[in-house]
């Protein structure tokens, strides 16, 4: 299994680089001790408040610059995190860091007025000097950061709390973002002193400020995945079983500018404008589906009916019908290191993955990579006598190669996969799981205490 950067890492690294540039320009002494001086004067106090404003403001603008970025999916950043889903994750915890700081950041600033309750203004150190262009634009600088601050935390709220709002018009509020993000720009152009402009801190921050903003400009300018789109038309729709929970089949064909994928990446697919893209896995290996009657590649998605949206597709989808497909992305190849024994864990929908990388292990469809190795896979489902995939995951596996062993999991007759069961297979462990969150969460949690990797999908849209 490849070595990737985890978000958490990748996210604490970047702070730490922030504030290493910072410390390079601060002043030798800080001027913070003593706190109050023999007169009375909380000089300390005033400077640590100046030093926190700034230092929580590059904190907060060097987190939007990196959302700015991150938004852009840039197959340059997938690879080192180690997929899509988890720059999507970065993406989201920076969010997250954003305001937290953003929140920091306004909170020392309104501490003022407590140093001034009990101390007074004695010490208090006249304003910095800034970038000549930007002087008489203090006021206003202040009062658009001070805006654009309270509209983040709307964001961000909207964002966490996902029930609030569905995912349409949540999508058209984040739209939103770039033009904050601007604003933001220019309240640290106006307000960043003069001196922090000095290498190296003036060369991280006057880069991330313009890449942030042109990734902001871009993205107003709908310019987001538009190399990597591809118009495509829907060559077949059908439903897999019964009922209203029953998933949804829909093959695409698709034009001479697909690069093709690997098995197990997935799509960003939009079957309506308003609605806008939405990530599905690729549930075929290349070729295994063949080509229609004009030659074009079909390539297939299995949907889940989990939300508003997924569940009306059944009855707005049809053979013909125009669809856009950005991608591929992803990198959930299913191989790991050779001195370990590969384990495949699937929940419900999260089998799809798996369907491609099973049939690329096909009779005539598997390749000569040496790096497949033998698998043990394990599919949980609620009721296996009304599962739809079942069957066809069954044949998959009896004939894949190199072999791959099925153990079925059945909810309905009180059979549950827990971390015991994978013990029992002995020896260090990677692990590939796509499914519930519950059950990644408690493979997660043992996978620290046990030889085991996990890799998991962990992409959200919010």
């Amino acid at each position: 299994m490849r070595r990737t950067l985890s978000p958490a890492t990748a996210l604490a690294l970047w702070l730490a680089l922030i504030t290493l540039a910072w410390w390079a320009v601060a002043p030798a002494q800080l001027g913070i001790d003593p706190l109050v001086n023999a007169q009375g004067e909380a000089t300390g106090w005033w400077q640590l408040r100046r030093h926190a404003i700034y230092l929580t403001g590059l904190w907060c603008m060097g987190l939007m610059g990196l959302i700015m970025v991150l938004a852009l999916r840039l197959p340059l950043i997938e690879r080192p995190l180690g997929g899509m889903d988890q720059v999507y994750r970065l993406h989201k915890w920076a969010g997250m860091g954003a305001g937290i700081t953003a929140l920091l950041h306004w909170g020392v600033k309104e501490g003022g007025g407590l140093i001034k309750a009990t101390w007074g203004r004695e010490g208090k150190p006249a304003r910095d000097a800034v970038l000549p262009w930007f002087t008489d634009a203090r006021d206003l600088a202040k009062d658009l950061g001070e805006w654009a601050f309270y509209a983040l935390l709307v964001l961000i709220a909207l964002t966490l709390l996902q029930r609030l709002l569905a995912y349409r018009p949540w999508r058209l509020t984040h739209r939103a973002m770039p033009l904050l993000y601007l604003g933001f720009v220019f309240h640290a152009l106006a307000l960043t002193p003069l001196a922090y402009w000095a290498l190296p801190l003036g060369l991280l921050h006057a880069g991330l400020l313009t890449l942030g903003s042109a990734a902001a400009l871009w993205s107003l300018a709908g310019g987001i995945g538009l190399r990597r789109r591809h118009g495509a038309h829907i060559h077949s729709v059908q439903l897999l079983g019964q009922g209203p929970d029953a998933p949804l089949e829909v093959v695409c064909a698709l034009p001479d500018s697909w690069p093709g994928h690997c098995p197990g990446q997935f799509a960003f697919v939009r079957f309506d404008r308003a609605e806008g893209a939405h990530p599905f896995t690729i549930a075929s290996a290349p070729g295994a589906l063949g080509e229609n009657a004009r030659g074009e590649a079909l390539l297939r998605l299995v949907i889940k009916p989990l939300g508003d949206y997924t569940r009306t597709l059944a009855r707005r989808l049809q053979a013909g019908q125009g669809v856009d497909i950005e991608g591929p992305y992803g990198r959930f190849d299913g191989r790991g290191s050779r001195a370990r024994q590969q384990v495949w864990v699937a929940g419900g929908v999260g089998v799809t993955p798996f369907i491609a990388l099973l049939e690329a292990r096909q009779p005539g469809l598997a390749t000569a990579d040496a790096r497949l190795q033998p698998v043990q896979m394990h599919y949980c489902t609620r009721d296996a006598a009304r599962d739809a995939l079942l069957g066809r995951l069954q044949t998959l596996c009896a004939q894949a190669e190199p072999a791959v062993t099925l153990t079925v999991h059945d909810g309905a007759r009180g059979q549950r996969l827990t971390p015991r069961t994978l013990e029992a297979l002995g020896g260090p462990l990677d692990i590939w799981f796509c499914g519930p969150q519950g059950l990644g969460d408690t493979l997660g949690a043992h996978a620290s205490n046990a030889p085991w990797r996990l890799y998991r999908e962990s992409f959200a849209m919010r």
